[in-house]
């Protein structure tokens, strides 16, 4: 007896290791931007000024006028959640896209070009790199060119790149020996050409990939580093510098060092998600 399969049955992809449904996929692609959506509008949704005292002290969450509590200050905790969110969530973007642009540059004309630029200029700088503690030396540079937000974006990228320079230079290797790369350099086609309409499509879609499972990394050494007081500073909300600042209230008051700790917990987790969701849905030519 033939068993017949529906034809409405979902097609299931690979997230985490376990078996999602496509949809379920888009989902978690459509929490990412729900995500990136309230970061870039974090100042309009909050209900108050995230520095100024609006409240009474160390206020519980579900209190009349401030949903998650305010802090030892007054201050409402929503509303430097939120804040905090933007903060952490769009520089871990400009991080990873920093990264990226570097890395991916460097990598693409190692790959192209290869001889002594690739083995003995290139290469060598990114090893360099790549043989050093990444959590170490962002903390040493950061140390070096002082505290704040700015610096440690600086401090992070430049010790992110050289992951997506050896990613795409050994994706450009990869593709330069398959038959239709040959066939365009038998052809007489410029380097040019061989590198932006063969060689940089292929490589993409893998750059993209590992881009987007980064992001939950990035968010996670952004806060620790805010954490260790080398990020934003004080009164300016950060989710990994107010968990540092009122670690001391975790006993009495939980929630005020609890909120902005669980909110680093959760980007992280859709960070981690979401990456598994885009390298389900993105298709890799091989």
């Amino acid at each position: 007896m033939t068993t017949l399969t529906p034809r409405w049955r979902l097609k299931p992809v690979a997230i985490g290791g376990a078996h999602l449904a496509r949809p379920v996929a888009w989902g978690v692609v459509g929490l990412l931007v729900v995500v990136t959506l309230v970061a870039l509008f974090a100042k309009s949704l909050a209900p108050y000024d995230p520095i100024q005292p609006v409240g009474a002290l160390n206020l519980p969450p579900l209190s009349p006028g401030h949903l998650l509590g305010t802090d030892g200050i007054g201050r409402d905790l929503l509303s430097r959640t939120l804040i905090g969110i933007q903060v952490s969530w769009l520089s871990a973007l400009v991080v990873v896209a920093s990264g990226l642009l570097i890395g991916g540059t460097v990598g693409l004309i190692a790959g192209a070009t290869g001889g002594w630029v690739d083995s003995l200029v290139l290469m060598r700088i990114t090893d360099l790199f790549l043989a050093l503690p990444g959590a170490l030396v962002a903390i040493a540079i950061v140390a070096a060119l002082g505290s704040g937000l700015t610096n440690t974006l600086v401090g992070v990228a430049l010790v992110w790149w050289p992951y997506y320079a050896r990613i795409v230079r050994g994706e450009v290797k990869a593709l330069a020996a398959r038959p239709h790369v040959e066939a365009a350099r038998l052809a007489k086609a410029g380097r040019t050409r061989i590198l932006t309409r063969h060689l940089l499509p292929g490589v993409v879609p893998t750059a993209v990939i590992t881009a987007s499972l980064d992001i939950g990394n990035v968010v996670l050494l952004l806060a620790a580093l805010s954490f260790l007081g080398l990020g934003q500073q004080a009164p300016a909300p950060e989710l990994g510098a107010d968990t540092a600042r009122t670690l001391s209230q975790l006993l009495s008051q939980w929630w005020v060092p609890g909120i902005p700790g669980l909110a680093v917990l959760l980007l992280t987790l859709i960070a981690n998600l979401g990456g598994d969701a885009i390298r389900s849905l993105i298709p890799v030519r091989r």
